[in-house]
């Protein structure tokens, strides 16, 4: 069966789907990158799609699967590259992606993904406040 090469950068995960998807390799890739994700404790996932000339609802639906499902695996997602006849299909079809992050082109991807995950590391990273030392002086 075939399968979508999912490539690591750092703690983020990159797909570039250069062919046409049918149901199965969908279905596939959902499951490769979920399992990913996990593995390799990726913290961001970007999806090239450059290279889908045309989707129908099902893909669609996948795809916006795929981000939800690496955000409750604590992995932000950008999907990059969409063609206008993608994004007129998409809508035309009634394919919501509410919650679903977009950029133009893989640069801003990667650059969306470094200032989430800079931001997401400096708030772990930030010093708690210490309750205890305001309750000392009463």
């Amino acid at each position: 069966m075939e399968r979508i090469p999912i490539l690591k950068l750092g703690d983020c995960l990159i797909i570039s789907l250069q062919i046409d998807l049918h149901d199965r390799l969908a279905l596939a890739m959902q499951d490769d990158l979920a399992n990913m994700v996990v593995k390799t404790g990726a913290r961001g996932v970007l999806i090239d799609i450059s290279g889908l000339d045309m989707v129908d609802s099902f893909i669609g639906r996948i795809l916006g699967n795929v981000a939800t499902l690496c955000r409750v695996l604590d992995a932000e997602t950008v999907i990059v590259g969409m063609q206008p006849a993608v994004a007129i299909t998409l809508v035309e079809l009634g394919v919501t992606w509410d919650n679903v992050r977009t950029a133009l082109n893989v640069e801003r991807g990667m650059a969306f993904l470094r200032l989430h995950l800079d931001a997401s590391q400096a708030m772990q990273t930030a010093p708690e406040e210490n309750h205890d030392d305001a309750d000392a002086g009463e």
